[in-house]
C-alpha cells in the first residue's frame, strides 16, 4: 500500500489531518486482500478434499474466485489510472525505497493478473468441460498434457511469489507504522485514524 505517484496526487496534508487514499481505492484494496485469502483457502481445501465431489466443488470455487480477482484488479488499475486520489510518498522516504515500493506494488498487480490466467489456461489445456460461476465451460481444445503441466508449474510458482510479495508488502507497511511512524499504513485503513494514531 505504498503512496506511489499516480492518478491525482493530494497536496501536503494540513496539520493534524491525515492524508488518505480515496474511498474507492481503499475498498478495492481490502476487497482484493479478502479475495486472495479466499483464493488460497480454496486451493488448500482442494488439496485436502476427501473425495472427488468435494475436490470438484472446491476447484470450481477456486476458478471462480480467480476470475473475480482478475476483474477486481483490472478495475482497480483502471480506477487508479483515471480517477484515484493518492497521497504522495512521505517526504523523508529515500528515493531507493520509493523505487522498491513502486516495483513491489506493480509486481503484485502483475502476479494478480497472471495467476488467474495461468489457472484458466491450465483448465482449458486439460481438454474437458469445467465449472465456472455455476455454469459449465465446454472443452475448447484437445487435451495437451505437456501444456497442462507447464501452466500448473507456472501457477504454483507465481502463487509462492505472490505470497512472498504480500508478506513483504505487509511487513513494509508495519515498519512504516511502528518504526518510522508515518502515514503509509493509516492512509489505506478502512477507517479514519485519529490524530493521536497518526501523530
Amino acid at each position: 500500500m505504498n503512496t506511489q505517484p499516480a492518478g491525482t496526487l493530494l497536496p501536503a496534508a494540513a496539520p493534524g489531518r491525515p492524508r488518505r487514499f480515496d474511498a474507492v481505492t481503499i475498498t478495492l484494496h481490502w476487497t482484493t486482500l479478502a479475495l486472495i485469502v479466499a483464493q488460497f483457502a480454496s486451493a488448500w481445501a482442494h488439496a485436502l478434499a476427501a473425495d472427488g465431489a468435494q475436490a470438484n466443488l472446491t476447484l470450481a470455487l477456486h476458478r471462480s474466485l480467480g476470475v473475480t480477482v482478475w476483474l477486481v484488479v483490472a478495475g482497480r488499475l483502471a480506477w487508479r489510472r483515471l480517477f484515484a486520489v493518492l497521497p504522495p510518498f512521505p517526504a523523508t522516504m529515500p528515493k531507493v525505497q520509493r523505487a522498491i515500493a513502486t516495483a513491489s506494488e506493480y509486481g503484485l498487480y502483475a502476479l494478480l493478473l497472471v495467476q488467474p490466467l495461468t489457472g484458466l489456461a491450465q483448465s482449458l489445456a486439460r481438454g474437458r468441460p469445467f465449472a465456472l460461476f455455476g455454469a459449465t465451460v465446454p472443452a475448447m481444445m484437445a487435451r495437451d498434457k505437456a501444456l497442462t503441466g507447464l501452466f500448473h508449474e507456472v501457477h504454483e510458482a507465481t502463487a509462492w511469489a505472490l505470497l512472498a510479495l504480500i508478506g513483504l508488502h505487509a511487513a513494509a507497511a508495519l515498519f512504516h507504522h511502528m518504526v518510522l511512524r508515518d502515514e503509509v499504513l493509516t492512509s489505506m485503513l478502512p477507517w479514519k485514524p485519529s490524530r493521536r494514531a497518526v501523530g
